[in-house]
């Protein structure tokens, strides 16, 4: 699926972030016949107060509830749709609005043809239930033939899945993460590896030597993947100031930028699909109970949401490079997607929700 470029720069200088609440809104967001798919209003505006507004959203499909815009869309919404959103104070004036494109692939797309993913991240990925839910999605009738690659297999992946996600894990991780010493996994969403996957020992075996070829070589099959997504940003950011996080941002983008353009070189023909960091636990007891007072709510929604405006205007609209992005941010319940005493973890119902987006951009990809 491709939006003309004029089109697409028109809805991207639309649908990012201009009024007061900061609405933000990637240019497009996928969806698949009987995969459910909801915008959460929390997720797009930057306010502790989403219940004060009204979200009036506009589109031939889909229907707006207390909390969310929410569409199952069917056969016949197969195409694109425009998506509109004006919000409104409690005296019915306008404060801000947005746009974007509601994409509907056909269930058949990409049928039986073959699809070898690569799935990188951090805790979120190593819990492993969304790369389940990737797979057990694929596994339904119309979708390609999944092949999932990765050294990483924790007690949680289903039969099939694999991964590389690691608890604790940034960007730059990937790229420089090495102990002289074998790795040791545990189990557990804390578990971490001491080397990246993506590094092998040198000569001498006391510094590493990153080798993405070598990787594909002797844990791809020397075949490199045709998708590779990435979903990481929160503990790069995590520790940053609420009040002045771009310096960490700008060094956390070009970690990402770096690890990209290597996959890029190793990989010319793959898709890499970088997933918005997600939003958070719209509670606040779930950050006391995990962190006390150290890291309130409210600072790491600022972050993370300033987190995904860089992203959408760094790494958007460089679809000819092969980079894409998944709205990830918008399709999990920032309230019964978390459980009550986790911050940024999400429970099995938040975690399907990550899995579908990135599940619907994959079909959109034929």
């Amino acid at each position: 699926m491709r939006l003309p470029a004029l089109l697409l720069a028109l809805v991207c200088s639309i649908a990012a972030h201009a009024g007061d609440l900061q609405l933000t809104l990637p240019p497009v967001v996928y969806a698949v016949p009987e995969a459910a798919l909801s915008i959460y209003y929390d997720n797009i505006v930057l306010t502790q107060k989403p219940e004060d507004y009204r979200f009036e959203f506009t589109c031939d499909v889909g229907t707006s509830e207390t909390k969310r815009w929410t569409v199952t869309a069917t056969d016949k919404d197969v195409g694109d749709h425009p998506l509109e959103v004006v919000i409104k104070d409690g005296k019915g004036a306008e404060v801000d609005r947005g746009k974007t494109t509601l994409h509907v692939s056909p269930r058949n797309a990409g049928e039986n043809k073959p699809l070898r993913l690569l799935v990188v991240g951090d805790s979120l990925t190593h819990g492993s239930v969304y790369p389940n839910e990737i797979f057990r999605l694929m596994a339904l009738p119309g979708n390609p033939k999944l092949t999932m690659l990765g050294t990483h297999k924790p007690s949680a992946v289903k039969p099939g899945v694999a991964h590389e996600g690691y608890g604790g894990w940034k960007w730059s991780d990937f790229l420089t993460k090495f102990a002289p010493v074998a790795a040791t996994d545990t189990a557990g969403p804390l578990a971490r590896k001491a080397t990246s996957p993506f590094i092998f020992p040198s000569a001498d075996g006391k510094t590493g030597v990153f080798d993405l070829k070598r990787y594909f070589t002797e844990h791809c099959g020397g075949v490199p993947p045709d998708n590779v997504t990435f979903l990481l940003g929160i503990n790069d950011c995590f520790a940053a100031s609420p009040d002045n996080p771009e310096q960490r941002i700008t060094d956390v983008l070009k970690s990402a930028e770096k690890l990209l353009a290597e996959f890029r070189k190793a990989a010319p023909d793959a898709k890499l699909a970088v997933g918005l960091t997600t939003a958070p636990n719209s509670r606040q007891e779930a950050f006391t109970a995990n962190y006390e007072d150290k890291y309130p709510r409210w600072g790491w929604k600022r972050i993370q949401h300033r987190l995904v405006q860089r992203m959408l205007t760094q790494l958007g609209g460089r679809e000819k490079e092969n980079i894409y992005l998944v709205p990830t941010e918008l399709n999990l319940d920032p309230v019964d997607g978390y459980p009550a005493n986790n911050a940024v973890h999400p429970n099995s119902v938040g975690y399907a929700q990550i899995g579908t987006s990135f599940y619907a951009w994959l079909k959109a990809q034929y």
